[in-house]
Protein backbone atom coordinates (compact mmCIF):
# COMPACT_ATOMS: atom_id res chain seq x y z
CA UNK A 1 0.00 0.00 0.00
CA UNK A 2 1.24 3.50 -0.54
CA UNK A 3 0.12 6.44 0.50
CA UNK A 4 -0.32 9.58 -1.02
CA UNK A 5 -0.87 13.48 -0.20
CA UNK A 6 -3.05 16.08 -3.06
CA UNK A 7 -2.17 18.98 -2.71
CA UNK A 8 -3.53 21.95 -4.78
CA UNK A 9 -7.87 20.59 -5.51
CA UNK A 10 -8.76 23.20 -8.17
CA UNK A 11 -9.82 21.59 -11.35
CA UNK A 12 -7.28 20.09 -12.59
CA UNK A 13 -6.84 17.47 -9.34
CA UNK A 14 -9.46 15.79 -10.71
CA UNK A 15 -7.72 13.77 -13.53
CA UNK A 16 -5.37 13.18 -10.86
CA UNK A 17 -8.28 11.60 -8.51
CA UNK A 18 -9.80 9.99 -11.47
CA UNK A 19 -6.71 7.97 -12.13
CA UNK A 20 -6.12 7.37 -8.65
CA UNK A 21 -8.69 5.75 -7.97
CA UNK A 22 -8.24 3.20 -10.50
CA UNK A 23 -4.98 2.18 -9.23
CA UNK A 24 -4.76 -0.75 -6.52
CA UNK A 25 -2.85 -0.33 -3.06
CA UNK A 26 -2.39 3.52 -4.11
CA UNK A 27 -4.53 5.76 -1.14
CA UNK A 28 -5.38 8.94 -0.59
CA UNK A 29 -5.05 10.16 3.08
CA UNK A 30 -4.41 13.73 2.46
CA UNK A 31 -6.00 16.74 0.81
CA UNK A 32 -4.39 20.51 1.09
CA UNK A 33 -5.40 23.37 -0.64
CA UNK A 34 -5.35 27.42 0.72
CA UNK A 35 -9.29 27.01 0.04
CA UNK A 36 -10.59 24.23 3.08
CA UNK A 37 -13.62 24.10 1.72
CA UNK A 38 -12.76 23.58 -1.80
CA UNK A 39 -10.38 20.20 -0.37
CA UNK A 40 -13.55 19.35 1.54
CA UNK A 41 -15.93 19.88 -1.48
CA UNK A 42 -13.12 17.51 -3.33
CA UNK A 43 -13.53 14.67 -0.78
CA UNK A 44 -17.27 14.31 -0.98
CA UNK A 45 -17.25 13.81 -4.84
CA UNK A 46 -14.72 11.26 -4.40
CA UNK A 47 -15.79 9.65 -0.99
CA UNK A 48 -12.63 10.43 0.51
CA UNK A 49 -14.33 10.16 3.95
CA UNK A 50 -11.59 9.72 5.97
CA UNK A 51 -8.92 11.93 4.24
CA UNK A 52 -6.96 15.05 6.64
CA UNK A 53 -8.33 17.92 4.90
CA UNK A 54 -5.94 21.21 5.38
CA UNK A 55 -4.52 24.14 4.25
CA UNK A 56 -1.11 23.40 5.39
CA UNK A 57 1.12 20.90 3.46
CA UNK A 58 3.56 20.48 5.99
CA UNK A 59 0.78 20.14 9.10
CA UNK A 60 -1.05 17.28 6.60
CA UNK A 61 2.52 15.21 6.25
CA UNK A 62 3.09 15.55 9.83
CA UNK A 63 -0.47 13.81 10.68
CA UNK A 64 -0.19 11.43 7.90
CA UNK A 65 2.97 10.72 6.82
CA UNK A 66 2.87 9.10 3.50
CA UNK A 67 5.18 7.93 0.92
CA UNK A 68 3.93 10.68 -2.05
CA UNK A 69 3.12 13.76 -2.30
CA UNK A 70 1.13 15.00 -5.75
CA UNK A 71 1.74 18.60 -6.48
CA UNK A 72 -1.16 20.28 -8.62
CA UNK A 73 -0.54 23.57 -7.64
CA UNK A 74 -0.27 26.91 -9.61
CA UNK A 75 3.68 26.96 -10.89
CA UNK A 76 4.77 29.54 -8.22
CA UNK A 77 4.34 27.68 -5.51
CA UNK A 78 5.82 24.02 -6.56
CA UNK A 79 9.47 25.01 -5.58
CA UNK A 80 7.39 25.46 -2.00
CA UNK A 81 5.76 22.34 -2.44
CA UNK A 82 9.09 20.50 -3.43
CA UNK A 83 10.90 21.36 -0.41
CA UNK A 84 7.79 20.37 2.07
CA UNK A 85 8.02 16.83 -0.09
CA UNK A 86 11.07 16.45 0.17
CA UNK A 87 11.93 17.54 4.15
CA UNK A 88 9.41 14.51 5.31
CA UNK A 89 11.06 12.26 3.04
CA UNK A 90 8.24 12.06 0.61
CA UNK A 91 8.80 10.87 -3.40
CA UNK A 92 6.84 14.10 -5.55
CA UNK A 93 4.87 13.46 -8.50
CA UNK A 94 3.79 16.83 -9.59
CA UNK A 95 1.83 18.55 -12.51
CA UNK A 96 3.72 20.52 -15.36
CA UNK A 97 5.63 22.55 -16.05
CA UNK A 98 8.24 20.93 -13.35
CA UNK A 99 8.27 24.96 -12.45
CA UNK A 100 8.05 28.46 -12.98
CA UNK A 101 11.81 29.60 -13.28
CA UNK A 102 14.73 27.95 -14.14
CA UNK A 103 16.27 28.90 -11.28
CA UNK A 104 13.36 27.09 -9.39
CA UNK A 105 13.70 24.09 -11.23
CA UNK A 106 17.52 23.48 -10.85
CA UNK A 107 16.81 24.20 -7.15
CA UNK A 108 14.13 20.84 -7.47
CA UNK A 109 15.66 18.71 -9.12
CA UNK A 110 18.90 19.20 -7.13
CA UNK A 111 16.82 19.02 -3.83
CA UNK A 112 15.50 15.47 -4.94
CA UNK A 113 18.60 14.50 -5.65
CA UNK A 114 20.34 15.12 -2.56
CA UNK A 115 17.02 13.82 -0.46
CA UNK A 116 17.38 10.22 -2.87
CA UNK A 117 13.40 10.65 -3.42
CA UNK A 118 12.14 9.83 -7.02
CA UNK A 119 10.98 12.95 -8.62
CA UNK A 120 8.51 12.69 -11.71
CA UNK A 121 6.67 15.25 -13.55
CA UNK A 122 3.17 14.65 -15.21
CA UNK A 123 4.62 15.16 -18.85
CA UNK A 124 1.12 12.77 -19.99
CA UNK A 125 1.12 13.55 -23.31
CA UNK A 126 3.72 10.65 -23.70
CA UNK A 127 1.66 8.48 -22.63
CA UNK A 128 -0.62 9.03 -25.36
CA UNK A 129 -0.42 6.18 -27.90
CA UNK A 130 0.18 7.00 -31.14
CA UNK A 131 3.42 9.71 -29.70
CA UNK A 132 4.42 5.91 -28.67
CA UNK A 133 3.70 4.41 -32.04
CA UNK A 134 5.30 7.16 -33.99
CA UNK A 135 8.83 7.21 -31.79
CA UNK A 136 8.77 3.25 -32.08
CA UNK A 137 7.90 3.88 -36.01
CA UNK A 138 10.75 6.47 -36.23
CA UNK A 139 12.98 4.39 -34.38
CA UNK A 140 12.95 1.30 -36.48
CA UNK A 141 14.20 3.42 -39.26
CA UNK A 142 11.29 2.82 -41.68
CA UNK A 143 11.21 6.14 -43.14
CA UNK A 144 15.05 7.30 -42.19
CA UNK A 145 16.15 9.97 -39.87
CA UNK A 146 13.91 12.66 -38.90
CA UNK A 147 15.54 16.46 -39.93
CA UNK A 148 12.25 18.61 -39.97
CA UNK A 149 9.94 18.59 -37.28
CA UNK A 150 6.55 21.05 -37.30
CA UNK A 151 3.88 21.07 -35.15
CA UNK A 152 0.43 23.18 -34.92
CA UNK A 153 -1.35 24.32 -32.11
CA UNK A 154 -4.33 26.45 -32.55
CA UNK A 155 -7.25 26.43 -29.66
CA UNK A 156 -9.21 29.07 -28.24
CA UNK A 157 -10.18 28.41 -24.13
CA UNK A 158 -11.75 30.33 -21.96
CA UNK A 159 -10.27 28.85 -19.04
CA UNK A 160 -10.82 32.02 -16.80
CA UNK A 161 -8.45 32.49 -13.65
CA UNK A 162 -5.03 32.47 -13.39
CA UNK A 163 -3.94 31.67 -16.95
CA UNK A 164 -5.71 34.56 -18.38
CA UNK A 165 -3.54 36.46 -16.62
CA UNK A 166 -0.12 35.11 -16.49
CA UNK A 167 3.32 36.12 -18.58
CA UNK A 168 3.90 34.06 -21.78
CA UNK A 169 0.74 31.88 -21.14
CA UNK A 170 0.84 29.52 -24.16
CA UNK A 171 4.61 28.79 -23.77
CA UNK A 172 4.64 28.56 -19.95
CA UNK A 173 1.45 26.77 -19.39
CA UNK A 174 0.80 24.50 -22.43
CA UNK A 175 3.76 24.77 -25.09
CA UNK A 176 6.07 22.39 -23.45
CA UNK A 177 3.45 19.52 -23.89
CA UNK A 178 4.01 19.45 -27.44
CA UNK A 179 8.07 20.77 -27.10
CA UNK A 180 8.68 17.29 -24.81
CA UNK A 181 6.48 15.39 -26.88
CA UNK A 182 8.97 16.86 -30.14
CA UNK A 183 11.98 16.05 -27.97
CA UNK A 184 10.52 12.41 -27.41
CA UNK A 185 9.46 11.15 -30.96
CA UNK A 186 12.94 12.27 -32.36
CA UNK A 187 15.44 11.95 -29.94
CA UNK A 188 15.91 15.39 -29.89
CA UNK A 189 18.53 17.25 -27.68
CA UNK A 190 17.16 21.00 -27.79
CA UNK A 191 20.67 23.09 -28.56
CA UNK A 192 18.81 26.67 -30.00
CA UNK A 193 15.56 28.51 -30.01
CA UNK A 194 14.17 31.87 -32.12
CA UNK A 195 10.92 32.81 -30.88
CA UNK A 196 8.47 35.65 -31.50
CA UNK A 197 5.39 36.21 -29.12
CA UNK A 198 2.48 38.01 -30.13
CA UNK A 199 -1.28 39.29 -28.15
CA UNK A 200 -3.99 39.58 -31.35
CA UNK A 201 -6.37 41.60 -30.94
CA UNK A 202 -8.97 39.40 -30.21
CA UNK A 203 -6.93 37.60 -27.55
CA UNK A 204 -8.70 37.95 -24.35
CA UNK A 205 -5.01 37.02 -22.44
CA UNK A 206 -3.04 39.26 -21.10
CA UNK A 207 -0.14 38.42 -22.58
CA UNK A 208 1.84 35.73 -24.88
CA UNK A 209 -1.05 33.97 -26.20
CA UNK A 210 0.60 33.26 -29.78
CA UNK A 211 3.66 32.02 -30.31
CA UNK A 212 5.98 30.61 -32.95
CA UNK A 213 9.59 29.12 -32.70
CA UNK A 214 12.54 27.51 -34.19
CA UNK A 215 14.34 24.60 -32.31
CA UNK A 216 17.63 23.30 -33.14
CA UNK A 217 16.94 19.60 -31.82
CA UNK A 218 20.61 18.69 -32.60
CA UNK A 219 21.98 15.98 -35.11
CA UNK A 220 20.38 18.17 -37.90
CA UNK A 221 16.77 18.08 -36.62
CA UNK A 222 14.62 20.83 -36.72
CA UNK A 223 11.48 21.32 -35.20
CA UNK A 224 9.08 24.37 -35.80
CA UNK A 225 6.26 25.29 -33.18
CA UNK A 226 3.11 27.84 -34.65
CA UNK A 227 0.59 28.13 -31.62
CA UNK A 228 -2.09 30.20 -30.63
CA UNK A 229 -4.63 29.66 -27.83
CA UNK A 230 -7.15 32.45 -29.16
CA UNK A 231 -7.24 31.37 -32.36
CA UNK A 232 -11.08 30.05 -32.64
CA UNK A 233 -12.23 28.54 -35.34
CA UNK A 234 -10.57 24.74 -37.21
CA UNK A 235 -9.43 24.38 -34.06
CA UNK A 236 -6.74 21.72 -33.46
CA UNK A 237 -6.39 18.77 -31.58
CA UNK A 238 -5.17 19.45 -27.79
CA UNK A 239 -1.95 17.54 -28.85
CA UNK A 240 -1.17 19.91 -31.70
CA UNK A 241 -1.05 18.74 -35.66
CA UNK A 242 2.07 17.28 -36.88
CA UNK A 243 4.79 16.49 -40.37
CA UNK A 244 7.64 14.78 -39.52
CA UNK A 245 10.36 14.68 -42.63
CA UNK A 246 13.11 12.03 -43.05
CA UNK A 247 15.42 11.34 -45.08
CA UNK A 248 13.38 8.46 -46.99
CA UNK A 249 9.66 9.84 -46.55
CA UNK A 250 7.52 11.52 -44.25
CA UNK A 251 4.69 11.04 -41.60
CA UNK A 252 1.44 13.03 -40.92
CA UNK A 253 -0.38 12.74 -37.60
CA UNK A 254 -3.60 14.84 -36.43
CA UNK A 255 -3.11 14.83 -32.97
CA UNK A 256 -6.02 12.39 -33.31
CA UNK A 257 -6.47 9.02 -34.43
CA UNK A 258 -5.40 10.21 -38.31
CA UNK A 259 -1.86 8.62 -38.31
CA UNK A 260 -0.03 7.88 -42.01
CA UNK A 261 3.63 7.74 -43.72
CA UNK A 262 4.73 7.51 -46.88
CA UNK A 263 8.59 6.16 -48.23
CA UNK A 264 10.53 7.81 -50.45
CA UNK A 265 10.69 4.99 -53.76
CA UNK A 266 13.57 4.80 -56.31
CA UNK A 267 11.96 6.18 -59.01
CA UNK A 268 11.27 9.63 -60.49
CA UNK A 269 8.23 11.10 -62.00
CA UNK A 270 9.21 14.15 -63.69
CA UNK A 271 10.48 16.49 -61.24
CA UNK A 272 9.25 14.35 -57.87
CA UNK A 273 10.09 11.01 -56.58
CA UNK A 274 7.22 8.93 -56.45
CA UNK A 275 6.20 7.61 -52.28
CA UNK A 276 4.24 5.17 -51.01
CA UNK A 277 1.95 4.50 -48.04
CA UNK A 278 4.10 3.05 -45.41
CA UNK A 279 2.56 1.36 -41.95
CA UNK A 280 2.89 2.46 -38.86
CA UNK A 281 2.57 -0.19 -36.26
CA UNK A 282 0.53 -0.63 -33.60
CA UNK A 283 1.28 -0.47 -30.59
CA UNK A 284 3.70 -2.44 -28.63
CA UNK A 285 3.05 -4.57 -25.86
CA UNK A 286 5.69 -2.89 -23.76
CA UNK A 287 4.33 0.70 -24.27
CA UNK A 288 3.20 2.66 -21.79
CA UNK A 289 0.23 4.89 -22.24
CA UNK A 290 -2.67 6.12 -20.25
CA UNK A 291 -1.93 9.62 -19.43
CA UNK A 292 -2.17 10.35 -16.04
CA UNK A 293 -2.86 7.21 -15.43
CA UNK A 294 0.24 5.51 -16.82
CA UNK A 295 2.23 8.98 -15.25
CA UNK A 296 1.05 7.92 -11.62
CA UNK A 297 1.31 3.62 -12.12
CA UNK A 298 5.41 4.40 -13.64
CA UNK A 299 5.90 6.64 -10.58
CA UNK A 300 4.59 4.07 -8.45
CA UNK A 301 6.78 1.45 -10.09
CA UNK A 302 9.69 3.54 -9.83
CA UNK A 303 9.36 4.00 -6.38
CA UNK A 304 8.73 0.27 -5.60
CA UNK A 305 11.94 -0.85 -7.81
CA UNK A 306 14.50 1.80 -7.68
CA UNK A 307 14.32 2.55 -10.99
CA UNK A 308 13.95 5.64 -12.72
CA UNK A 309 10.56 7.09 -14.23
CA UNK A 310 10.86 8.39 -17.34
CA UNK A 311 9.09 11.52 -17.03
CA UNK A 312 12.23 12.32 -14.02
CA UNK A 313 12.85 15.54 -13.39
CA UNK A 314 15.92 15.36 -14.36
CA UNK A 315 15.01 14.40 -18.01
CA UNK A 316 11.99 16.88 -18.21
CA UNK A 317 14.30 20.06 -17.07
CA UNK A 318 15.58 19.58 -21.12
CA UNK A 319 12.18 20.36 -22.10
CA UNK A 320 11.57 23.17 -19.80
CA UNK A 321 14.67 24.43 -20.80
CA UNK A 322 12.81 24.83 -24.33
CA UNK A 323 9.98 26.96 -22.55
CA UNK A 324 12.50 28.99 -21.12
CA UNK A 325 14.63 29.30 -24.05
CA UNK A 326 11.53 30.40 -26.56
CA UNK A 327 10.59 32.94 -23.59
CA UNK A 328 13.94 34.71 -23.17
CA UNK A 329 14.24 35.04 -27.03
CA UNK A 330 10.51 36.39 -27.38
CA UNK A 331 11.74 38.88 -24.88
CA UNK A 332 15.29 39.92 -26.44
CA UNK A 333 14.61 39.54 -29.99
CA UNK A 334 17.98 37.18 -30.25
CA UNK A 335 18.65 33.16 -30.94
CA UNK A 336 19.30 31.75 -27.44
CA UNK A 337 21.58 29.25 -26.91
CA UNK A 338 19.74 26.37 -24.86
CA UNK A 339 22.00 24.83 -22.05
CA UNK A 340 21.91 20.97 -21.81
CA UNK A 341 20.94 19.36 -18.40
CA UNK A 342 22.31 15.96 -17.38
CA UNK A 343 19.76 13.22 -16.90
Amino acid sequence: MMNAVLVGCGAMSKAWLDAARQIDGLAIVGLVDLDAERARARAREYGLDSVVIGTSLDQVLDQTKPQAVFDVVVPAARRDVAFSAFAHHCHLLTEKPLADTPENARAIVDAARQAGRVHAVVQNRRYVANVRRIRRFLDSGAIGKPTSIHADFFVAPHFGGFREEMAHVLLLDMAIHTFDAARYMVGGDPAGVFCQEWEPANSWYRQGSSASAIFDLGGGKVFTYAGSWCAAGFRTSWESTWRIVAEHGSLLWDGEDGLKAEVVLSVRDGLFDLTQPITVPPLDPADRIGGHLGIIKDFIHAIETGSEPETRGSDNIKSLAMVFGAIESAETGRRVAITQEAS
